[in-house]
């Protein structure tokens, strides 16, 4: 109770910049926890579907068995790199055939890298204002502390009284924006750290994926260089043949020829 006394008396003789500063403060502090609580969640919910994707992704016949419309695998960071990865190889097997060429492998490891790179900023995603309020938070509250100190002791100049009685409410009202600042900043220190740590789990978790994605692709679909060979080497026995057909031999020259 005493505590929560000293609480009230601060907040009675805070000056209005002060508790304009401390308004600031504690809007940002329910920001600080709902993007805390919303990144404990979606973090989960990942880690959770994650899971069910690779049980699914384990069981399958084929690499491309899950469907990339699967709605209860929506929030898996996982599905969406081979979402990604399946809809890019879908288009270049629909364009080469059975098998597809080194750069139509390209085009699918780079739409691999973009799954990556989209899930990683949907995973990062307000971590940006945790790290605002640990370096910020102190800061505004020692600047509602400064400024209520030198109110106080212009106040005390003014009056010409040089008392701890005098200076007591002044000083307790303005130290509580530098409390309300910290209690942003170690809560706010404390879950960053424990987030950012289950993020990078989850993006390592994503980086071998896609290395053993772009491994199982390039052995499933990529065509051989002999088979690019032999497919060159026809290509250009039509391009002799048409070139012969479009010159019939009916007695006229062939251009170039004497």
């Amino acid at each position: 109770m005493g505590h929560l006394g000293g609480l009230a008396f601060s907040l009675r003789h805070s000056t209005l910049e002060g508790q304009i500063i401390m308004f600031a403060l504690l809007i940002f502090s329910l920001v600080s926890w709902t993007v805390i609580i919303t990144k404990f969640r979606q973090l989960r919910r990942t880690r959770k579907r994650n899971e069910g994707f690779l049980s699914r992704y384990a069981a399958g016949n084929s690499s491309v068995d899950i469907s990339t419309q699967e709605k209860s695998l929506e929030g898996s960071s996982l599905f969406e790199v081979y979402r990604e990865a399946c809809e890019e190889l879908k288009r270049q097997l629909a364009k080469y055939g059975r098998k597809v060429p080194l750069h139509g492998m390209s085009a699918v490891r780079i739409a691999i890298e973009r799954g990556m790179g989209e899930a990683t900023v949907n995973l990062e995603s307000g971590m940006i204002i945790l790290a605002t309020a640990i370096s910020g938070g102190p800061f505004v509250g020692l600047l509602g502390t400064v400024w209520g100190v030198m109110d106080t002791f212009a106040g005390i100049a003014r009056s010409q009284q040089a008392s701890l009685t005098a200076m007591a409410p002044g000083v307790s009202a303005a130290l509580i924006n530098t409390v309300v600042g910290l209690s942003i900043a170690i809560p706010s220190l404390f879950c960053y750290n424990y987030l950012i740590t289950k993020i990078r789990e989850i993006t390592i978790e994503m980086d071998n994926f896609a290395a053993h994605l772009d491994n199982v692709f390039s052995t499933e679909y990529l065509r051989d260089r002999s088979e690019t060979g032999a497919t060159l080497a026809e290509h250009a026995g039509d391009s002799e043949m048409g070139q012969q057909s479009a010159y019939p031999l009916t007695g006229t020259a062939h251009p170039g020829t004497v």
